[in-house]
């Protein structure tokens, strides 16, 4: 063997007793692929119980809640506090204006809500998933998407459809056109299941009073017990950017 090539040998030998390894053990390779962050997600207060989190180049929008409603029909599935309790699962004591902005902040856009006139137009505007977190009655986390919650009165059937960003609308006093406009969604229309024109988020399908086949009702056996805290999970479906 050539001087050369013993020194070479050598070298290797060397460098991997450095390692703890020993010639006839495999080098171990490094993963590529990058590690998920562990750092906690940064929480920034938008308004009463509505909030933004942020980590790495994930943003999400969360609103804290209580179980109001367990059985019936359904118009609404997240409403204000005092106004559509009677008829939403979900109460918060909000100004739909906070989650609106908070939405925006997180990178959504509003696009418009349903029209009915001169002929019917659905809701518009960035896809926003919906998800629940709570604990049950054993005290254990729990993570499901809203649709769970919700289901159609005549097929009993799991709601399948995502929300979308409709964004509402401001209403002038028409007697006082010095008072700043009225946030429609501050009515009650926070989380929409029916269709309606003040609508922050609703379905993009033809939802109303009138349609059997998509009118729909609270799934009891899937709620927790009323007063439940629940922190309603709010991200939004962002479309990638054109390289």
């Amino acid at each position: 063997m050539k001087p050369i090539a013993v020194l070479t040998l050598c070298g290797s030998l060397a460098m991997l007793a450095l390692a703890g390894c020993t010639a006839d053990e495999p080098v171990a390779k490094q993963d590529p692929r990058p590690k998920a962050s562990t750092a906690p997600a940064k929480k920034v207060n938008v308004g009463k119980n509505v909030s933004l989190e942020i980590k790495g180049d994930e943003r999400r929008v969360v609103v804290d809640a209580l179980v109001c409603l367990r059985q019936g029909m359904l118009e609404q599935f997240l409403t204000r506090k005092r106004t559509k309790e009677h008829e939403a699962i979900l109460v918060a004591d909000v100004d739909a204006r906070e989650i609106h902005k908070a939405l925006i902040l997180a990178g959504a856009e509003p696009g418009s809500p349903v029209k009915f006139v001169p002929k019917y137009e659905p809701a518009r505007g960035t896809v926003i998933k919906v998800f629940l977190e709570y604990e049950d009655a054993e005290k254990r986390p729990q993570r499901l998407p809203a649709q769970h919650w919700i289901r159609s009165i005549k097929t009993k059937k799991t709601l399948e459809h995502d929300f979308v960003f409709a964004g509402s609308v401001l209403i002038q006093d028409p007697f006082d056109q010095t008072k700043p406009p009225f946030y429609a969604a501050n009515d009650g229309t926070v989380i929409c299941v029916s269709n309606f024109e003040s609508a922050l988020l609703d379905l993009p399908i033809m939802s109303t009073k009138d349609n059997d086949d998509l009118f729909f009702e609270a799934h009891t056996e899937s709620i927790p017990p009323l007063e439940t805290p629940v922190r309603v999970i709010l991200e939004p479906v962002l479309k990638k950017e054109q390289k």
